[in-house]
C-alpha cells in the first residue's frame, strides 16, 4: 500500500506516522517547513511569546510588592530572534520523529495528478492519498487590507509596535492583544460582532476586566479602510500597526474539480476523513471544522487508519479549548450546548496564582451540572493550570463519569485548580 501524505502540520505529520506504523509505504510531501503554521506562525509562537509576557508581569507585580527592585526591560528583537531559533530546533526534532517511523519526507509544491503527485519534475505514486494542506489567515474585503499585518508575519517584526489596532473577535485576536499589551504596546480591539462569542459571559467579563484590562475592546464596529497609518471606521480614525484577526480560510486549492468542497473552501469529509473520491482522504484545517491541533492529530489518525483498512471514526464531542492569556481560559462544552445548574468559585492560591492573592486575580471557574443525572454539562475554568485539567476532564465526561464520582478525588497539593471542589459540591446534590 502507497499513501502520499500532502502537509507536514499536526493532521499530515500524524498521518504519515500512522500509515507508517501501520506498514503502509508512506510519502510525506511539504512545501515549506516540517510542523506546519502551529509551530512557525501559530500556537507555539503564541506560546513563546505568552511566556515571556507573563514573565514581564510578574517582574512588574514582584517590583510593586517589593519583592524585587531590579526593573526587567524587554529587549524584543532579541525575543523574536530566539523565538524563531527555539522553532528552528523543534522542527528538527519534528523531523527526526517522523522519519525516524519509516516516513519518507520530501520537500517541494505538490501537484496531484491521477494515481501519481508531481513535486519538481518526480512523480510519487500512490494507492490513497491524504491531504492535510492546512489553513492561512482569512483576508477580509476592507480597501487598504494590504497594509495590514497577520499572525503569519508575527515572528518577523523588527520592532515592537507603540500602538497595535487588531481587526477581529476571537481566539487570535485575545492572544496576541494579551501579548502586546503586556510587553507595552497601546492595544485596541475592533470587533465586527461580540468579542469572545464563545465563551460563558461571566468567563468573558473576568477576561476582559482581569486579563484584557489594558486593552480598549470595541464590538459591533465595522472597519470600512485600512491605511499605512491605521483604520478608519464609520466612528473615527485610528492611528497604529493594524493586525488582521479575522479568521482562517483552507488551504484546498490544490483539491480544486478533484474533490467536493463546501461553501467556505473547506474540503468536504465524512466522519472517516474521506472525501467524495474514495482513495482520497482530508485531515486538519482543511476539512474546516474544529482548527485544533490536538483535533488535526486525531483526524490524520483517523484518515491514515481508514486509508489502510482499519476503520475509524472520529468523535467532536467534548473538545477541550483553551486561550493563552496570562492565565490558562479553558472552556468544555458538547455540541449542543445543555442547560444545567451553576456554580462559581474562585480561583484559588497556588503555583502560578499565590502572588496574585492580594490583589485578588487568582481566576475563577464555572460548572453547569444536571442535578437529575449528575452529569456534567460544561465546565469553564480561568487559572494556571486549566489547560491540563480541562483535557482530562473531558476525557472524564466521554467515558461518562459523573459528579458522584468524584466524591474521592485527589488533587496534587499545592494546587490552583478549584474544578473539583465544585464538582463534589455537585456530587452531594445530585
Amino acid at each position: 500500500m502507497k499513501i502520499v501524505v500532502i502537509g507536514g502540520g499536526p493532521a499530515g505529520r500524524s498521518a504519515a506516522m500512522e500509515a507508517s506504523k501501520l506498514e503502509a509505504e508512506v510519502t510525506l510531501i511539504e512545501k515549506d517547513k516540517i510542523g506546519g503554521k502551529c509551530l512557525h506562525q501559530g500556537c507555539m509562537v503564541v506560546c513563546g511569546l505568552n511566556e515571556v509576557a507573563k514573565f514581564y508581569l510578574d517582574s512588574q507585580n514582584y517590583q510593586k510588592l517589593d519583592i524585587c527592585n531590579n526593573i526587567t526591560e524587554i529587549n524584543f528583537p532579541a525575543v523574536i530572534r530566539r523565538l524563531n531559533e527555539t522553532t528552528e530546533n523543534i522542527k528538527k526534532v519534528l523531523e527526526y520523529e517522523t522519519q525516524s517511523t519509516g516516513v519518507d519526507v520530501i520537500t517541494g509544491e505538490a501537484q496531484i495528478q491521477k494515481g501519481s503527485v508531481l513535486v519538481s519534475d518526480d512523480k510519487v505514486p500512490y494507492d490513497k492519498l491524504i491531504i492535510a494542506t492546512g489553513s492561512r489567515a482569512m483576508i477580509p474585503p476592507i480597501k487598504g487590507v494590504e497594509h495590514a499585518l497577520t499572525y503569519a508575519d508575527i515572528p518577523y517584526l523588527e520592532d515592537l509596535p507603540e500602538k497595535l489596532l487588531i481587526v477581529g473577535s476571537g481566539v487570535i485576536a485575545a492572544e496576541f492583544a494579551n501579548i502586546f499589551s503586556s510587553f507595552g504596546t497601546e492595544v485596541r480591539i475592533f470587533c465586527r460582532n461580540k468579542f469572545l462569542k464563545m465563551l460563558d459571559p461571566e468567563i468573558k467579563d473576568y477576561v476582559i476586566n482581569n486579563l484584557l484590562q489594558k486593552v480598549q475592546i470595541t464590538e459591533y464596529t465595522q472597519v470600512d479602510e485600512i491605511t499605512d497609518y491605521g483604520i478608519e471606521t464609520s466612528r473615527d480614525t485610528v492611528e497604529g500597526q493594524v493586525l488582521l484577526a479575522t479568521g482562517l480560510i483552507p488551504n484546498s486549492e490544490i483539491t480544486q474539480g478533484m474533490v467536493k468542497i463546501g461553501d467556505h473552501k473547506e474540503i468536504l469529509v465524512n466522519s472517516h476523513m474521506q472525501t467524495s473520491k474514495n482513495h482520497i482522504y482530508a485531515a486538519g484545517d482543511v476539512i474546516g471544522r474544529v482548527t485544533n491541533t490536538p483535533i488535526s492529530r486525531m483526524e490524520g489518525v483517523v484518515a491514515a487508519r481508514n486509508a489502510c483498512g482499519i476503520s475509524s471514526t472520529m468523535d467532536y464531542s467534548w473538545i477541550p479549548q483553551s486561550i493563552s492569556l496570562y492565565y490558562d481560559v479553558s472552556f468544555l462544552s458538547p455540541q449542543d450546548h445543555q442547560i444545567g445548574t451553576e456554580a462559581t468559585i474562585p480561583g484559588s492560591a497556588g503555583p502560578g496564582s499565590f502572588w496574585r492573592v492580594l490583589e485578588g486575580k487568582t481566576g475563577m471557574t464555572k460548572v453547569s451540572v444536571d442535578l437529575d443525572e449528575g452529569s456534567i454539562t460544561g465546565i469553564s475554568s480561568v487559572s494556571p493550570s486549566s489547560r491540563n485539567n480541562i483535557a482530562y476532564l473531558a476525557k472524564m465526561i466521554r467515558d461518562g463519569y459523573k459528579t458522584p464520582d468524584f466524591d474521592d478525588f485527589l488533587e496534587v497539593h499545592p494546587s490552583n485548580d478549584v474544578v473539583y471542589k465544585l464538582l463534589r459540591f455537585f456530587g452531594e446534590y445530585s
